[in-house]
């Protein structure tokens, strides 16, 4: 028999209850500590979404892109088609911040209309839109 699980992305803050703060507000979701450990928050919404976020008293931001060596990981945040430009106001009315195309280090194509972003902490995240998703 199998043991049930599921995978968390998990990132490391200094400030882990603002952080936590920030993604459940743009992802509609509630923060909870996991169980006894306070190190850690959960954040979970009523689409499943788990990420958590961990204090980390020496965290430093990541450095994205770096010429030397690729990204390490990243968020990415599926909305319906017809609300990336909602949802993109939305990120950046709770902190977020857009990555130019300099940042990016790519060039910016519309085509795929994702968009980048930085969150309070540093880390980036993708704003992105999912054809089976509903408004």
């Amino acid at each position: 028999m199998t043991v049930s699980k599921t995978a968390v992305l998990v990132l490391d803050s200094t400030d882990p209850e603002t952080l936590a703060s920030f993604y459940a507000a743009l992802l509609d979701a509630t923060v909870e500590p996991n169980g006894d450990d306070r190190e850690l928050l959960l954040i979970s919404g009523t689409t499943g979404i788990v990420l958590g976020i961990h204090h980390d008293s020496g965290h430093a931001p990541p450095s994205w892109p770096r010429p030397d060596d690729s990204q390490q990981s990243h968020v990415w945040i599926v909305v319906a088609p017809d609300a990336l430009d909602e949802a993109e106001r939305e990120a950046i009315s709770l902190g977020a911040r857009p990555l130019t195309a300099e940042q990016n280090g790519t060039r910016t194509d519309r085509r795929t209309d994702v968009r980048r972003y930085m969150d309070p902490a540093g880390h980036t995240f993708m704003l992105a839109p999912a054809r089976g998703l509903a408004r």
